[in-house]
């Protein structure tokens, strides 16, 4: 198995009562240890490239990361473009070859997020490529605000798109470290009364395991997505290694020795959101 799109790996955990981890990718050395985590769980991963990591480094650059990642891989592997802006930002990750873009309207009014978001569908689909959209807006941990998902907006939002995956804003704020995000169940119930659309949690680190596995198993939420926690597991990677002998200054010995960890840390994170799994 290779390159997958999200509808892909996202319409079974909707149907099996699982969930897909999102990862947010800064670089070979952590993308690399995902696919690695993935494959020793045996479950499909969504490889992310966010707009840090764009303005790092460019997108044709993680274009060739991810393709040279998922066509070695032994499981469905999603390229993914997080939180793109504009539609040209769209346009070239599906002419790179990227299987699933997300659009992030959120802060847009309503009918101008449905019509880019439509927009951006209709183009996705035509060249074989999934969307996901946002409706409500997922605040930032000590940045802006979160404005909680309207369920009435959120069934016009996936009727009128026809997204493959909708982010929604029910207590998950985007980098929180704590894990004590609160996430409202009655908001969550009313958006899955009104759509089947696979929901999407942003922020996922902000929640505990234990919650991600019970919302993944009993909830619409077929993706969560995933950063902070695999970046804090690398940093303190790092931080032994280079700890640990002074002498150390090539940049492939160093990098290369934090993989073990961002391995077990995303392992975690991936077989935690199917615990019923063979």
């Amino acid at each position: 198995m290779t390159r997958a799109t999200l509808a892909q790996v996202l319409q079974p955990a909707l149907a099996e009562g699982y969930a897909v981890a999102g990862v947010v990718c800064q670089g070979w050395e952590d993308a690399r240890a995902y696919v690695a985590a993935a494959e020793a769980e045996g479950l499909p991963i969504v490889l992310q490239a966010g707009p840090g990591a764009r303005a790092h480094m460019p997108l044709p650059v993680w274009a060739a990361i991810f393709h040279a990642l998922a066509d070695a891989a032994a499981v469905p592997v999603v390229l993914h473009l997080d939180h793109g802006t504009t539609i040209e930002e769209c346009r070239q990750a599906i002419a790179l070859g990227f299987t699933s873009v997300m659009f992030d309207g959120s802060r847009l009014p309503l009918a101008d997020n449905i019509a880019r978001t439509r927009a951006i569908v209709e183009m996705a689909h035509a060249a074989g490529v999934s969307c996901e959209g946002e409706i409500g807006f997922v605040g930032y941990h000590d940045g802006a605000a979160s404005a909680g998902t309207d369920p009435e907006e959120a069934a016009r939002f996936a009727s009128e798109t026809a997204v493959d995956a909708m982010a929604v804003s029910i207590g998950n704020v985007h980098l929180q470290r704590d894990r004590k995000a609160r996430i409202d169940r009655g908001r969550l119930a009313e958006i899955e009364a009104v759509t089947d659309t696979p929901l999407v949690i942003h922020g996922g680190s902000g929640l505990s395991h234990t919650l991600r596995a019970d919302l993944a198993a009993h909830s619409h939420i077929c993706k969560f997505n995933i950063g902070t926690e695999l970046r804090m597991a690398f940093g303190a990677a790092l931080r032994k290694t280079l700890g640990s002998d002074p002498d150390l200054f090539d940049r492939i010995d160093i990098l290369s020795a934090t993989e073990a960890a961002i391995v077990n840390e995303a392992r975690q994170v991936i077989g935690g959101l199917r615990p019923d799994r063979p």
